[in-house]
Formats: structure tokens, sequence, C-alpha cells
């Protein structure tokens, strides 16, 4: 049987080689659970074997299917960047792009003064959720009390 590594590096992320295969992709910042599911289908990996005991090959496979699903013709609706406001085209950002990608789209509506900007820029919840009794974070919650022995 062969050695299981135990750091394998798949897009930029070193991830621990014991994890089974399923949870270990889910770990990259861009990989939902689904995503890792596909990913997992679409190569014939055993999930629950640890990512440590692929050799080299099969992770370069597990990576270029990661980093380009539209050339390995996965739906659309798998992406996390889907008609990008600035290109227009369907992408999938992997780690800090997609972090970076997120907060200059948070820039824009909060420059653009959209709704959902000024939501942002007054930490308030964006997509519509009541705010009568959550969201005090930071403020005081509670009546003041007068203090003994002072009346009026």
């Amino acid at each position: 049987m062969p050695e299981v590594k135990q750091i394998v590096r798949i897009a930029n992320i070193d991830l621990d080689g014991n994890i089974n295969t399923f949870f270990a992709l889910s770990r990259v910042y861009g990989v939902s659970y689904s995503f890792s599911n596909a990913v997992c289908n679409y190569l014939e990996l055993d999930r629950l074997k640890p990512i440590g005991s692929y050799s080299d090959d099969e992770i370069k496979k597990i990576e270029d299917v990661i980093k380009n699903p539209l050339k390995h013709k996965f739906p659309t609706f798998m992406l996390n960047r889907r008609k990008d406001t600035d290109t227009g085209k369907d992408e999938h950002l992997l780690g800090s792009d997609l972090k970076l990608r997120n907060e200059f789209d948070v820039k824009r509506m909060k420059n653009i003064k959209s709704y959902k900007g000024i939501r942002h820029g007054l930490g308030l919840p964006v997509r519509g959720q009541s705010t009568r009794s959550h969201f005090h974070r930071g403020k005081s919650i509670g009546v003041k009390k007068p203090k003994k022995g002072k009346k009026g």
C-alpha cells in the first residue's frame, strides 16, 4: 500500500493528507460541498479515501478540474462567478482571487450607493432580514435602571 503524504498542495492551499478527499477539496476557498462532490464524481474518485494517498498525476488532474471546470463541461450553475459584472463571462475563482473580487463588488455597490451598498456600509443585514430583534452588535441592550437612593 502506498504511503499517505502528510501535506498535499492544491490551488495554492496546503491540505492535510489524512482527510478524506471530499472534505479536503471543500477546504479550498471557492469550492463548495456540492462542487467537491461533482469533482469526485467526474474523476471517479473515492470520496472517503485520504487525499494524501493519490499520486502526483491524479492531484494535477484534480487541480485542473477545480481551476477550469468549464473546460471539463461542468454546468454553469456549479460556478461561483456567473455573468461577471466586468467581463460578462462565467468564471470559477479560487482563494484570494475570489476574496478580492467580492471585496471589489462590495466597494462598487457602496460607490454607486445602491441599497445593498448602503446596508453594507452601515453594517446592517443586506438580504432583507428583520432587524427588530437581531443585529444589535455594538449597541447596549436593555433598560438602564436608576441608581439606588435617587428618585426623580
